[in-house]
């Protein structure tokens, strides 16, 4: 589903199929690297899969879309510009299809903001940022499996490094006026989610 949904986006931009392919093929690889537990294919399925619920408050469709493919195509868990190198990635990509340099600039700008998930003035970028968190507001096995994922990803870092790293992360949520920007994602998830966050807290301890 995920492989029809970005060639059908980007053939109407590219009519070199060779082009398409080989991004899809890039970004297909890149999502799979074993290295990766959480940041995967998966990831890019939930998202858009609570996107397309609200497809019809979203402004520009197709800039979303490519902001969520591209927003985890560089992901090191050393590294603090995983966002920064995605977007510039994203930008020299859509560049070689043709894409409106406005909206590539939007859709870097909408990467960027995955970073700390701040209100943004563009209510898609909100929506981004909401469906990229939407899994701290998901049901207690499926958030357990989550973070069971994400210490995977870090698990070069001793528990007392991590742990400390992790709590950071997560006070930084709670303390939030709220973790989600927009409605949708507020009234869906905001309430599991801080039941989610505070019960990992607790077991960092």
């Amino acid at each position: 589903m995920l492989t029809d949904t970005f060639l059908e986006l980007v053939n109407k931009y590219s009519h070199n199929s060779e082009l398409t392919t080989n991004l899809w093929l890039e970004i297909f690889t890149k999502y799979s690297d074993p290295k990766r537990e959480y940041h995967t294919i998966n990831h890019l399925e939930a998202m858009v899969s609570d996107l397309a619920e609200i497809k019809d408050k979203i402004e520009d469709w197709d800039t979303t879309l490519l902001a969520v493919f591209y927003h985890d195509i560089i992901y090191k868990e050393s590294s603090s510009s995983n966002e920064g190198d995605s977007a510039k990635l994203a930008m020299q990509k859509l560049s070689e299809i043709g894409y409106p340099a406005e909206k590539i600039a939007k859709c870097a700008n909408m990467i960027l903001a995955t970073k700390l998930h701040g209100l943004s003035e563009d209510n898609d970028t909100n929506y981004i940022i909401d469906a990229d968190l939407a899994i701290l507001g998901k049901d207690q096995y499926d958030y357990q499996k989550y973070s069971e994922q994400i210490r995977e990803e870090y698990s070069t870092y001793p528990d007392f490094m991590y742990n400390n790293g992790r709590k950071k992360a997560l006070q930084h949520f709670l303390q939030m006026e709220a973790i989600y920007k927009t409605e949708h994602f507020l009234k869906k998830y905001e309430k599991q989610a801080r039941i989610n966050i505070a019960n990992e807290l607790e077991g960092l301890n």
